[in-house]
């Protein structure tokens, strides 16, 4: 199994994931930042929503010496849960990008197509063409 495979598989069990935990979703902020990230419309903003692991890195360092003062151990949890949503920030970034790319690859090729198609019947080439996504 090749690791686009495998990716593609992960991608789509977090996907059912994400469906089956819909009623809850409003609970969790970066999932909603990942679904917005992940539409057409918001691909380009992937790279700036990596931004958004900063707080969340420096919540786990400021979390992580008031454990080491003597806080109580359940904060533990705490910082577990925010190293988590800046990993999942972190990777929101690079992920996005593939995705844009594949988006305009697609874009691309069926604006390809359709100028055949228009050339094939004989329509000039200047004709205005509307196919793709909004970027």
């Amino acid at each position: 199994m090749f690791f686009s495979d495998r990716v593609r598989r992960r991608w789509r069990q977090s996907e059912n994931t994400a469906q089956n935990l819909e009623p809850v979703r409003r609970l969790f902020p970066t999932n909603r930042i990942r679904d917005a990230v992940y539409s057409r419309r918001g691909l380009k903003w992937g790279v700036p929503a990596m931004l958004l692991a900063a707080p969340y890195i420096a919540a786990v360092k400021l979390l992580s010496d008031h454990i080491e003062q003597g806080s109580p151990g359940w904060l533990h949890l705490v910082v577990l849960l925010c190293a988590w949503n800046a990993l999942k920030m972190l990777w929101l970034g690079p992920m996005s990008l593939i995705a844009l790319a594949g988006a305009r690859h697609r874009e691309h090729a069926q604006r390809r197509a359709v100028r055949g198609e228009a050339e094939g019947r004989g329509t000039p080439d200047d004709a205005p063409v509307m196919v793709g996504g909004a970027s």
